[in-house]
């Protein structure tokens, strides 16, 4: 069905077209100076390091509902190979087919389009099946690296997890925020914790899958207020699925990536994160989360690490 008014009303009051210039191909991640990551190093007081990425393997997180985005295939080329000669160093080589948002992930700007637009008023038409993305590719994203701050919503709400299909407010996120101590402020990366990770972990990728808790369509402005850099979260899907309205797909994809110019993540391992913040009783960190820089790419793989 044509996106609803809702939905336009919510674009004209997070757009961010034009504030960076006519021609910025970065969005809310110009947002990340060069002083706010000073300030995000401040935040490093052990050295402590927590993963956030799945390990890539055949048997990831895509359960085959989304065509062409494949776990990822591991293949040796070449193993032990003397290819000097005999008594050489011999060397081992390996390829992986994948799609690029299979796991761990961010979401690039060209990901998404509405109404035949992409992010900064540019034409949908720039993403081509031979070339990718002409603009907005996944490689213009700015280095992302920034004071991290954990909303554990499903803690907030005192549950392991929340529970399938429930759409996150604004006012969830104002308790995690609470729950944090901390406020969200401009150039922040935040996540969102939702526990539906626990599924795929327990080893049920389609209790992970679907139903799913997400963030619903009246978050966008929450993070708009507050001039975050970007924001991930621990489901497949990031927003509410199935959606909270009736056949509007994805609206908060799109509120984020073409109107915003903010990236987003998906399928973050947040759960280690969790506990060690609630032990030492604090929610924020350095994160760095440097998205691999696949030229015409709409998302790429990420390894991203919380440094305590």
């Amino acid at each position: 069905m044509p996106l609803p008014q809702e939905f336009h009303d919510i674009a004209a009051r997070v757009n961010n077209w034009g504030r960076w210039g006519a021609a910025d191909e970065t969005g809310t991640l110009n947002l990340i100076t060069d002083q706010v990551v000073r300030e995000a190093v401040r935040t490093v007081r052990t050295g402590r390091r927590i993963p956030l990425a799945l390990p890539l393997h055949q048997d990831g997180v895509q359960t085959g509902a989304i065509p062409g985005r494949i776990n990822p295939l591991h293949t040796m080329t070449a193993v032990n190979q003397q290819i000097f000669g005999p008594g050489t160093v011999a060397t081992s080589d390996d390829t992986v087919t994948m799609g690029l948002q299979a796991a761990t992930h961010w979401d690039g700007l060209a990901h998404v389009s509405h109404s035949g637009r992409l992010y900064n008023n540019r034409p949908a038409g720039s993403v081509t099946a031979h070339g990718g993305a002409g603009v907005l590719g996944i490689e213009k994203a700015a280095p992302i690296a920034s004071r991290g701050v954990l909303l554990d919503v499903a803690r907030a709400h005192g549950a392991e997890q929340l529970p399938g299909g429930y759409a996150i407010t604004p006012e969830d996120l104002d308790t995690a925020e609470e729950l944090a101590g901390t406020a969200v402020r401009a150039g922040d990366i935040v996540l969102v914790r939702t526990g539906q990770l626990r599924h795929y972990l327990a080893g049920d990728r389609q209790a992970y899958a679907f139903p799913s808790p997400g963030l619903s369509l009246r978050t966008p402005e929450w993070f708009h207020a507050r001039d975050v850099a970007a924001v991930a979260n621990d489901t497949l899907t990031f927003e509410i699925f199935p959606p909270e309205i009736e056949d509007l797909w994805l609206p908060v994809h799109a509120l984020h990536l073409v109107e915003m110019g903010m990236p987003q993540g998906q399928n973050w391992n947040l759960e280690q994160l969790s506990e060690v913040c609630a032990a030492e009783r604090r929610w924020t960190f350095f994160l760095a989360a440097m998205a691999e820089p696949f030229v015409g790419a709409t998302g790429t793989p990420v390894a991203p690490v919380a440094i305590l």
